[in-house]
């Protein structure tokens, strides 16, 4: 059982030093979707960097502060990040702090330096948005799947999801959307508001889709043997709580174990493949989406 342990102990480590370039190259992809498809619409992201945008649009107007092909709301998300940086350290850990500051600098250094065309590639606004949409929630969700954040709202939104906050970090940016597109439907023309909030909503939909740290599930794992061994498994290493339930076979007659663990999907993988190495004749049955009220932790990464 302890080599069980270690073997997969040691994975999430490497993923988690291999997580950073992956992240940061999810960070590219995001940005790039947002100068290629949002940015030449006139539109706006929502969180944090669609609060950068505002900002820069405005010093562009009434100052002449900005312009050309490269986008300045890049730069003031980096400085507005800092002050995000020591919620990350005190809340969330020095890892997620470092893995945050990678994140940032490489979205920053991206979104800035990614040239943005001087006519949209895709004329029709709504298809702008939806592509937007798709290709930056993906690359959002799989940056909070590793186990690193992007900066900006995605940390406030982390640090509630920790906390046991009815917020997601989806929804918790959402919210915040709600006013920062007001205040865009009060500066700019509506449709402007109104396709940036079309935008942000298919960006959310698949982010909360792709997080799998937000998505519950119950777990029965069937098993006629080492059920203690796998217990202690699921409290030690996963360290979620278990329920064991006395059954019986009706076809065989023989006395039947079940475990009942509620877990995020994002460890289902490490679950499965423990239960397989410890009795390869135990079966499992996966309920995903549940709803769990109570003493439940959320999990925003590896070493959690």
């Amino acid at each position: 059982m302890d080599i069980i342990i270690q073997k997969r102990r040691g994975l999430p480590y490497a993923v988690q030093y291999a997580a950073q370039p992956v992240a940061a190259h999810f960070d590219g992809r995001g940005a790039l979707s947002l100068n290629v498809f949002i940015v030449p619409q006139g539109l706006y992201t929502g969180g944090l960097l669609g609060f950068c945008q505002v900002i820069r649009t405005l010093l562009y107007t009434h100052f002449g502060i900005g312009g050309g092909s490269y986008d300045l709301a890049g730069i003031l998300y980096a400085i507005f990040n800092i002050p995000l940086f020591l919620l990350a350290y005190k809340a969330l850990g020095r890892d997620l702090l470092l893995k945050t500051v990678i994140c940032t600098v490489a979205y920053s250094l991206f979104y800035s330096i990614i040239p943005i065309p001087s006519e949209p590639v895709v004329e029709d606004m709504l298809t702008s948005c939806l592509l937007g949409g798709i290709f930056t929630g993906i690359g959002s969700g799989l940056i909070l799947t590793c186990g690193c954040s992007g900066g900006g709202l995605d940390v406030v939104g982390l640090y509630l999801s920790k906390k046991g906050s009815n917020f997601t970090v989806g929804r918790f940016n959402l919210g915040f959307n709600v006013v920062l597109y007001s205040l865009c439907l009060f500066l700019f023309d509506a449709s402007v508001a109104i396709y940036s909030v079309i935008y942000n909503f298919f960006t959310v939909l698949i982010l909360d889709r792709m997080h799998q740290q937000n998505i519950n599930v119950q777990a029965l794992i069937f098993t006629r043997e080492q059920a203690d061994e796998m217990s202690h498994y699921i409290m030690d290493t996963l360290h979620r709580g278990v329920t064991y339930w006395d059954g019986i076979g009706a076809y065989t007659g023989t006395d039947v174990k079940v475990l009942c663990v509620c877990l995020s999907k994002y460890e289902i993988e490490e679950l499965r493949h423990a239960v397989h190495h410890i009795n390869a004749h135990a079966f499992i049955i996966f309920q995903e989406g549940v709803h769990i009220d109570g003493n439940f932790p959320r999990k925003i990464g590896d070493g959690d």
